[in-house]
């Protein structure tokens, strides 16, 4: 075998070329990075002039943000990463909560209530037809000074001393315009345009304060605007479509949001004008309540649900607990916002006790439920022995039937005017809670005394003709209301059980009729008289 020895000279060739293919790599890679600088980085005066508005170069910035926060997190203990994971999982919902928010509120900032326009071919409005109709546009009776609330010009001496009030009424607030605008014989006037701007403030104005709002057996709080306006908050806390359990007696059934909203566009649409304004709105949990309240009962109830949902219950008497919390989606919460009457030091209000109150027993029935005699004794009894009480009553047992509200133990009048004067309808939650079931029970005053209004009946027969047909006039009512947007207010089942317990009240007035002679109080004889003399 023989061996070739390499001389100096032959490795020398081969550092050689090995050098220069070392310097022909370096060369290459140097250029190859030139080139991609060159195509991918823009000039500076170029990128100074595109908007950093480019939703392509948020999402890209997003994008990047969150894989450097998912890489970073990867050096982290397990339970170190979960906390991180929650708390960004909490912001972005929170962020996608205000979005959420923004858009509902700029579509809130149309107006609301009885000025919004209703989508509908001209000449097909059922609700404008009947609030045209002449049992609805009766000339009221002429106000004296002193059937009026409140004085037509807020002063000092009325008590509105925080703010500097000018001459002119229609520089006031809304709400303060509401107060100034309660007589002796109703609580609005419907064809006051007030009436939307309030609704409109409701609505819309931003939130400054909450607190929860002491007495009430569930949860509810004062929500404080700008200029001094309140109103009171109702959550929701079941959807809309649920039912009341059959085994659920009356005093524990939940309250409804959509409830008091429906039950303020009833009681318009009888022609009470007896219920504060209500609106619905889309508030947000954390935003409009938690971070505003400074009410300790509140705020120390706050938690997170599970599901990530924002959550608080507040302290009351009935399901105010975590069991029944208060919880947002995650941060937006449907609540009914109901304007608040003047204060108690400036319109002094009287609570009666109703005569047809129910026992709030599980196992004894009251008087009423008894005798069936029971009215010939209320009518002997003031203020229901004379003046117009006992069918003021009757109106509100109407109501109530329609709505099926079981709960009704109280009601008020403004001490100003006396007994000559309407029923506030208040604390309306409790109504419609079954559409499947009607409670006969309620109509008790008005089986038991057999006495009506003849404008209330008049216009209970108006919204049994198809024309004006009470599910429909209800249904474009409550399609008004900003929450309507979402989804209806109430289900065509509550809206059916509208028609068919008004039928029911038309029959029980047929057979007092046929029993009785005195069953109208007739409230339109002088309207008679004027139309004939």
């Amino acid at each position: 075998m023989v061996r070739r020895n390499r001389g100096p000279s032959t490795r020398s060739i081969y550092l050689g070329l090995a050098c220069l293919s070392l310097a022909l790599h370096l060369l290459l890679a140097v250029f190859c990075l030139s080139v991609l600088q060159t195509t991918c980085v823009l000039p500076t005066s170029s990128s100074s002039s595109i908007p950093r508005t480019d939703s392509r170069h948020n999402e890209s910035v997003s994008h990047t943000a969150s894989s450097s926060t998912a890489s970073s997190s990867d050096k982290l203990p397990e339970r170190t990463q979960n906390k991180e994971h929650r708390r960004l999982t909490a912001n972005t919902l929170h962020h996608e909560a205000d979005d959420t928010l923004r858009e509902v509120t700029e579509k809130a900032k149309e107006p609301t209530g009885a000025a919004k326009t209703i989508q509908k071919v001209k000449g097909e409005s059922k609700l404008e037809a009947l609030f045209e109709h002449p049992l609805y546009n009766l000339p009221g009776p002429e106000l004296q000074p002193d059937d009026w609330l409140l004085r037509q010009s807020a002063s000092k001496e009325e008590g509105y001393d925080d703010m500097d009030w000018t001459s002119d009424v229609e520089t006031y607030p809304p709400w303060l315009r509401f107060h100034l605008g309660i007589s002796r014989w109703e609580l609005y006037n419907r064809k006051d345009p007030n009436l939307a701007q309030l609704t409109h403030y409701l609505a819309t104005q931003r939130i400054l304060g909450a607190v929860q709002k002491t007495g009430g057996t569930q949860l509810k709080l004062l929500i404080s605007f700008p200029n001094h306006g309140q109103a009171l908050l109702k959550p929701m806390k079941q959807s809309r479509d649920t039912e009341t359990d059959v085994n659920l007696f009356y005093f524990s059934d939940f309250e409804r949001h959509n409830a008091e909203i429906s039950a303020f566009h009833l009681d318009r649409l009888l022609g009470f004008n007896r219920i504060p304004p209500v609106v619905g709105r889309l508030m947000n949990v954390t935003a409009d309540i938690r971070e505003k309240t400074t009410d300790h009962k509140v705020s120390r109830t706050f938690f997170t649900s599970p599901a990530g949902n924002v959550c608080f219950y507040g302290q009351c008497e009935y399901y105010c607990s975590t069991e029944h919390p208060v919880c947002g989606r995650p941060h937006l919460l449907e609540v009914s916002l109901a304007a608040i009457l003047p204060d108690l030091s400036l319109a002094p209000r009287r609570s009666w006790r109703s005569p047809w109150r129910r026992s709030y027993s599980r196992t004894k029935l009251a008087q009423w439920e008894k005798n069936p005699n029971y009215c010939d004794s209320v009518k002997q009894t003031p203020p229901y022995s004379q003046g117009t009480r006992l069918v003021d009553l009757i109106d509100m047992a109407v109501l109530d039937f329609l709505m099926s509200n079981m709960d009704r133990h109280h009601y008020e009048t403004f001490e100003k005017f006396g007994n000559e004067t309407f029923l506030l309808h208040l604390d309306n939650g409790r109504a419609f809670g079954r559409h499947s079931q009607d409670e006969p029970s309620i109509l008790a005053p008005l089986q038991q005394c057999c006495r009506i209004r003849r404008s209330t009946l008049l216009r209970l027969r108006l919204l049994a003709l198809p024309d004006f047909r009470l599910s429909d006039v209800m249904r474009e009512s409550l399609a008004q209301d900003p929450l309507a947007d979402a989804a209806p207010l109430l289900s065509e089942a509550h809206l059916s059980a509208l028609d068919r317990r008004l039928a029911a009240v038309l029959q029980v007035v047929h057979t007092c009729q046929e029993k009785h002679t005195d069953v109208i109080h007739d409230d339109l004889d002088r309207y008679d008289q004027d139309s004939t003399g």
